[in-house]
């Protein structure tokens, strides 16, 4: 029985009331099963069965529907309840495929800061030297800005495109291997090289694995996850890179004292996480979504069996998502890469989506983190730093980094996205002003370098639980399920597209404004970003795929004016003027919106 003809049936079979928001097929996509009677899921359940040779286990999948079903025996029950009392016990191919996309992301930290204390070295061993003296010191700085942004340029004109079709030939484990290859050997090119058209070479290669990692990393660890536990692999992507910066900056250190070649292992030593990444993705087992949508559904059934306690749930769980997939195939077909592209500005729900995505991302490169984590080491050192001291101040600033990046996995989802974000950029704002006005105080004044390193650590401080998380989290789950891999790839090309813009013109920027006019223009982007982020940026904490639809029905304008008109008049009355009876008129009427799904931190990957 072809797809077509069981998607009819099963459509015949649903019960769905046409007045409410049921309809909506990105809920069905997430709740294929809502409103089918038992009786008529069961015998679909057999049909599925027949259809793709599991008969020995018609049993098994017939029992993971439901907990309450006589056929189901006590030893079924029990790891049907032991996934909410005890859902941290999970096989061991589960935690291994959960350690590997962990290791993924400290590859992508540590490959951001491989070139930040090779900086230092570099410039002058390819004769392209930045000091203050040197010839031709303008052409050289914009050099060494286009070697540092080379990964970002790569990754945001093509690797990050080359997402869609690397994940459909190769499948999830095979692209991160693909990328990973990419990563390892990109890197030690990068410390073997003799002039630096080579070493550009090689940074651009290096990106080509950098960015198809970013965008199916988060997919591959989500597809093979439980939901129980998938809210805290969330937060894991953006954690886990912060981790990798911190040994990037860690490896800086150790290798400052190893002479002229310092530089070459601090560019190469990023392999080190990268190998065991390439040696032991394939250890893992392959995405069973994936499997199934290339119609091998035994191999998808054979890695549930790897992902889950029981067949019972593996056979629950396969089920589940055969029928996400039937709906997804009814929703895209007839869509093609190029189409679903376009429908990212050409849908009016899907392009304001794409906007918020735009605002989120841009604003992680306009708050000025990447100058500290490119070129922190430079920083310093035009402070009044040593070259060790500068090592040592970078270290520092990795730490903070990493540390404040575990708060965000409550604050996200305790305080909203939103709201985090419009109290960390102004503190981000006067902490990076405050860097830079520091850099008037006298050189021989012993208070010059510890308040430029505190007032860096402030910043990151205040960036790491707001602006590092929540970019990825936001984009993750504001586009529609069909629209998501296309949006999510529109999203990281963004964000890594403007570092690229970033790590080009930092150096240049550095020496025509100095470096109070440098940090404190970055604080002037970081208001005009507060204010980008306050007109244009939906709140999505704890929504459903229903109310998100609603969120993003209403028109940018309408957003925009409600917060200005709205929003900012009574925020002034209650807590300038202290006027408690002050109302606030709501600008989403949620309660009207009925859903058949649930909030699932996680859902977005």
């Amino acid at each position: 029985m072809s797809d077509e003809k069981f998607i009819e049936r099963e459509e015949r079979a649903e019960v769905v009331d046409p007045t409410t928001l049921i309809n909506n097929v990105n809920a069905r996509i997430q709740n294929p099963l809502h409103g089918i009677p038992q009786a008529t899921l069961l015998h679909q359940v057999e049909e599925f069965v027949a259809e793709k040779g599991f008969d020995e286990h018609l049993e098994t999948a017939a029992a993971g529907q439901f907990e309450t079903l006589p056929l189901l025996n006590d030893e079924d029950r029990n790891w049907i309840r032991r996934e909410k009392t005890h859902k941290w016990h999970q096989p061991r191919d589960l935690y291994l495929t959960v350690v590997l996309c962990s290791l993924a992301a400290a590859v992508q930290g540590w490959d951001q800061t491989g070139s930040n204390g090779a900086n230092l070295s570099f410039p002058t061993e390819f004769g392209i030297p930045i000091d203050d003296n040197a010839p031709n010191r303008e052409h050289n700085e914009w050099l060494v800005g286009m070697i540092n942004a080379g990964p970002y340029i790569s990754t945001a004109l093509l690797g990050c495109w080359m997402t869609d079709p690397l994940n459909n030939w190769l499948g999830r484990r095979g692209t991160i291997f693909f990328c990973a290859i990419f990563c390892t050997l990109t890197v030690i090119g990068s410390g073997c090289a003799q002039t630096w058209p080579q070493l550009f070479v090689c940074r651009l290669l290096l990106g080509l694995g950098m960015g198809p990692k970013a965008t199916t990393t988060p997919v591959f660890a989500a597809e093979n996850t439980p939901a129980a536990i998938r809210g805290g692999l969330v937060m894991s992507w953006q954690m886990w890179t912060a981790f990798g910066i911190f040994l990037g900056f860690c490896a800086n250190l150790a290798l400052k004292d190893v002479g002229s070649i310092a530089w070459r292992l601090q560019l190469g030593s990023a392999f080190l996480p990268a190998v065991p990444l390439v040696i032991g993705i394939y250890f893992c087992p392959e995405s069973p979504r994936w499997y199934m949508k290339k119609n091998r559904y035994q191999q998808a059934f054979n890695s549930f069996k790897r992902l889950r306690n029981s067949e019972l749930q593996a056979a629950r769980d396969l089920y589940y998502v055969h029928r996400q997939l039937l709906v997804e195939h009814e929703v895209i077909k007839g869509s093609t890469y190029f189409s679903r592209m376009r429908e990212l500005f050409t849908v009016p729900r899907v392009r304001r989506a794409t906007l918020a995505s735009w605002v989120v991302m841009i604003a992680q490169q306009m708050c000025g983190i990447n100058i500290i984590a490119f070129y922190s080491s430079s920083v310093f050192v035009k402070a009044g730093y040593t070259t060790d001291q500068a090592l040592w101040a970078s270290f520092g600033f990795g730490l903070v980094n990493w540390l404040f990046a575990f708060p965000a996995v409550w604050t996200i989802d305790t305080f909203g996205r939103r709201n985090l974000l419009l109290f960390t950029f102004p503190n981000m704002a006067w902490t990076l002003l405050a860097a830079g006005l520091c850099f008037l105080i006298p050189d021989g004044n012993s208070a010059k370098v510890p308040l430029i390193a505190l007032f860096i650590f402030l910043f990151a401080a205040f960036y790491s639980p707001g602006e590092g998380p929540v970019p990825f989290t936001y984009s993750a789950e504001v586009f529609p399920l069909t629209h998501r891999e296309m949006g999510m790839s529109w999203a990281v090309a963004t964000c890594l597209g403007w570092a690229a813009v970033l790590g080009v013109t930092f150096p240049r920027m550095l020496t025509a404004l100095t470096e109070v006019g440098a940090f404190g223009f970055y604080a002037g982007l970081n208001i005009i970003a507060f204010i980008m982020i306050f007109f244009l940026m939906p709140e999505t904490m704890q929504r459903t795929l229903e109310e998100l639809d609603y969120v993003f029905a209403v028109p940018t304008w309408k957003h925009a004016s409600y917060q200005g008109g709205t929003y900012l008049p009574w925020f002034f009355k209650r807590y300038v003027l202290r006027q408690k009876n002050a109302v606030l008129e709501p600008l989403y009427h949620l309660e009207e919106v009925e859903s058949i799904t649930v909030f699932e931190k996680g859902v977005g990957h």
